[in-house]
């Protein structure tokens, strides 16, 4: 591949923005443990991509034919691209994570399922449509982790209630949590596999009781990292990204 179109791959702009890139001499290049290198041709040519590092404007980008980020995400930000209130996750991501073409006419990396702006933890964005449909999908059975922190003590009956399965306002359909894990009088961990708009928020009002605050700590085998702070990402590994493709029961 020229390397002109691997950093269009990598969304650093159009082709012709890319040329000009290594023309201008803002480019260079490496592989893992290797001496950094430079050219001023566009057209340099790749036959190996994978461990290919970059350097862009002094800004070192590892080459990655697909997108996968974990993200904390804070309070206060809507997982849109065009937030209608609050400002958009997008804003906390490198413009080349934004911009990376993908088929279909979007651009970028897109969340997988969506946080509310108050709610807060780990969100998983890609440019892999089949990661985001296996991910997503309910039949595939990837659990999802909340930490919920109640207005109200939660009852063991309300525990019971969620687990048998509660009916949503607005909606016939039954949903119940795959796992409740009570730590303190208001805090309870609810692990669900599938989810619906607000639906945590809609099951603990379903029970009597309500949200005071929200935040997802894991998905399938995914912890958030304790390390991660707010606002911060970082590439998933390889092994993390195989991991959360095993199927489950």
């Amino acid at each position: 591949m020229e390397l002109a179109d691997i950093l269009f791959s990598q969304g650093f702009g159009t082709r012709r923005v890319c040329y000009g890139l290594v023309q201008s001499g803002l480019v260079q290049w490496a592989y893992t443990g290797g001496d950094w290198q430079q050219t001023l041709d566009g057209a340099f040519w790749f036959d190996e991509l994978e461990d290919l590092q970059l350097k862009v404007q002094g800004v070192h980008w590892p080459y990655q034919e697909k997108a996968y980020i974990l993200l904390h995400k804070p309070a206060g930000y809507e997982c849109s691209q065009k937030p209608s209130t609050y400002p958009s996750i997008f804003t906390l991501l490198p413009a080349p994570l934004r911009q990376r073409p993908v088929k279909g006419g979007q651009t970028g990396v897109q969340p997988i399922g969506r946080l509310d702006q108050d709610t807060t933890g780990l969100l998983l964005l890609t440019d892999d449509g089949t990661f985001i449909h296996r991910l997503s999908s309910p039949k595939h059975m990837v659990p999802k982790v909340y930490e919920v922190h109640a207005c109200h003590p939660v009852t063991d009956k309300q525990i019971q209630q969620l687990l048998a399965g509660v009916v949503l306002h607005d909606s016939n359909e039954q949903v119940k949590a795959d796992e409740v894990e009570q730590h303190s009088d208001t805090h309870i961990s609810l692990t669900l596999h599938a989810g619906k708009y607000h639906q945590v928020k809609r099951m603990l009002a379903a029970v009597g009781n309500r949200v005071e605050r929200l935040h997802r700590s894991r998905i399938g085998d995914l912890d958030l990292p304790e390390s991660l702070q707010p606002g911060q990402w970082r590439w998933l590994s390889p092994a993390e990204v195989a991991a959360l493709y095993e199927k489950r029961k």
